[in-house]
């Protein structure tokens, strides 16, 4: 005679490390409860489901509406690393939304975040930084992170890290440098973006050379650059098989030169013929950016007397197909040309 037999497992196709969802819009509040729970195998699999369900850009506002955001902050600093590094990654992607965005600012989420830069496992540190970059992505949550003092911290952060997390940090400081430099050039960020522009990966040396463009924007940056032999390494990338390094080494020798010391610097290490050099780069970003450094050296009496030998070649440039590059070369021509 047959008997009916209950089984210990779980039926096919069911993700035993996944919390299976309620119904329609009971599924975010029960997440959220389970999200609290002192039982740690429940956190771990309502927040490996939450992870999955935010991935729908239609659940975003209803988990901000139900308190996800704040369920999510006490996870932070949950000893469980599968916990920390899942709530993470759902920070992560609740930032790549504007309402998202706008709930790290109101729930004083980033600092909490910044705590995992310290994790001692790498994939939670990755999420974290990787959350903090999609914030600092828009003014207000740039200006946050430098209210929360963190811009020392990620320079800390450059000399230490594995590659892959220093390149999501340079993009961080990108934008924190278009919201205040102080706090970088004070922590040192001028000497550490200039080791870099020798690093072997050319992502990080392109970064590196546009955040040293960004961080040289004020006078106190130009004459950093200058006192921390930045230039000569600037040149050096102008002859870099990445179009990408040479585009900003170009634009941050452009940046620095704007004031006497830094042109000096420039012209006395052999700047002008690499930049000339780039007057017929590829890339336009490239050509455009060279043609502005060459146009403040040529301001220096030096540098508009080596410059006019080159006239002919920049002139070319006049009738570049892209309308920036043909300003630019017009400007550069101007100012070689120009006679007391």
């Amino acid at each position: 005679m047959a008997h009916t037999r209950i089984s210990a497992k779980y039926p096919p196709l069911i993700d035993v490390t996944r919390r299976p969802l309620a119904y329609g819009d009971r599924a975010l509040p029960r997440l959220n409860r389970e999200l609290n729970d002192e039982t740690l195998l429940v956190r771990q699999r309502a927040v490996m489901s939450l992870c999955d369900y935010l991935h729908d850009p239609e659940h975003i506002a209803e988990a901000l509406r139900v308190g996800i955001p704040s369920s999510l902050k006490n996870l932070l600093s949950d000893p469980d690393l599968t916990v920390r590094q899942k709530s993470t990654e759902c920070l992560y992607v609740i930032a790549g939304h504007a309402v998202g965005r706008d709930a790290f600012l109101e729930h004083n989420i980033i600092e909490p975040v910044s705590q995992l830069f310290n994790d001692r496992e790498e994939i939670a540190r990755k999420n974290a930084h990787l959350a903090i970059e999609m914030i600092s992505e828009t003014f207000p949550g740039a200006e946050g992170i430098v209210e929360a003092n963190l811009v020392p911290i990620l320079v800390k952060k450059l000399k230490t890290e594995v590659d892959e997390l220093k390149e999501i940090i340079l993009d961080t400081m990108h934008f924190c440098l278009l919201v205040n430099t102080q706090y970088a050039l004070d922590a040192g960020a001028m000497e550490i973006f200039t080791s870099l522009l020798t690093h072997r990966l050319p992502t990080i040396r392109a970064k590196a050379a546009g955040d040293i463009m960004h961080l040289s924007a004020p006078l106190d940056g130009k004459n950093k650059a200058v006192e921390c032999n930045t230039v000569p390494a600037l040149i050096d990338l102008l002859r870099d098989p990445s179009a990408d390094v040479r585009a900003n080494a170009a634009g941050a020798i452009m940046m620095i030169t704007i004031t006497t010391k830094g042109k000096y610097t420039a012209i006395n290490a052999g700047a002008i013929e690499p930049l000339v050099s780039l007057v017929d780069d590829d890339k336009s970003e490239v050509r455009i950016n060279a043609l502005k450094a060459l146009t403040c050296l040529s301001e220096a009496p030096e540098g508009r007397k080596t410059l006019l030998n080159q006239v002919e070649l920049i002139q070319a440039r006049t009738l570049d197909p892209i309308p920036a590059v043909c300003k630019a070369a017009k400007r550069a021509v101007e100012v070689i040309t120009w006679k007391p």
